[in-house]
């Protein structure tokens, strides 16, 4: 994994229900930072419209450790739901803001190359990426395309689908990019810390505290798995992930002009 940085490039991950609720603002600030020669590159995520269209199949699904437990039925589902309606409604909803967005699947051109997780034989056909053809992001956005890419993994044989935690997924193809942050947009405005009686967003935190936090109750409930996955961004060499919600105005130009905005969650 062994890529060069690339310059007005950044990575955004967002899960696939955030991105469908976003304003179409969000999606106009995108428009507009595209045609200041920033460019973003999309990893999504899919969950609850997964286990939405698992149910009404009738395939059973459970998780393990927070990693869907996949066989092949479920990948069935799981391929068709992100690279095809996920995938395509964010394409759509960019394409409406004004700028052009090309859908991709990890399994297309080789994009995301994987290999089973190291708990395989507890849940089945999960992989970890191993190789970004960072090759094909970069054709595509120097076509002057947004890349929309969908966690569906493709094994070394070029044959085996590999269900990809989307989180992890983006911080691959951010460290192969050359990316040291990660732009995680969610529904919340950062990690919440009650000082002095009030709620108050965390302007930064290591993961170091993050796990202390969890220990004892400051972070919980649905907060716990938002910046887990967080964490599980800063791999190579990324290293910070800016937690945003996408209901600020104007938040990835925010961002990038180094406004002090959400929670930036740094190694150490």
């Amino acid at each position: 994994m062994n890529g060069t940085a690339v310059a007005d490039k950044f990575v955004m991950k967002c899960g696939g229900s955030t991105l469908a609720a976003l304003p179409d603002a969000f999606f106009e600030d995108m428009a507009a930072l595209k045609r200041r020669g920033k460019l973003p590159v999309i990893v999504h995520g899919g969950g609850p419209a997964i286990s939405e269209t698992l149910t009404k199949l009738g395939i059973e699904t459970e998780f393990v450790n927070g990693l869907r437990k996949t066989n092949e039925a479920v990948l069935d589902v799981v391929e068709m739901v992100l690279a095809g309606q996920i995938n395509k409604l964010i394409v759509r909803r960019i394409g409406h803001a004004g700028a052009q967005a090309l859908g991709l699947s990890g399994l297309d051109g080789n994009l995301l190359v994987s290999e089973p997780v190291d708990n395989a034989h507890e849940v089945g056909l999960v992989g970890r990426v191993v190789e970004v053809n960072a090759a094909l992001v970069e054709g595509v956005a120097e076509l002057g395309y947004i890349p929309v890419i969908a966690p569906v993994g493709i094994g070394r044989d070029g044959m085996q689908r590999y269900n990809i935690n989307a989180d992890t997924a983006a911080g691959a193809v951010a460290s192969q990019l050359g990316t040291e942050r990660l732009v995680v947009v969610t529904d919340v405005p950062g990690i919440m810390k009650t000082i002095d009686g009030e709620k108050k967003v965390l302007p930064s935190v290591t993961v170091a505290e993050i796990e202390a936090m969890i220990a004892i109750g400051e972070i919980y409930g649905g907060m716990i798995p938002k910046v887990r996955a967080a964490i599980d961004c800063i791999q190579g060499r990324v290293r910070e992930v800016v937690i945003v919600s996408g209901t600020e105005p104007r938040i990835l130009s925010r961002v990038l002009e180094g406004e002090a905005i959400g929670t930036r969650i740094v190694r150490e």
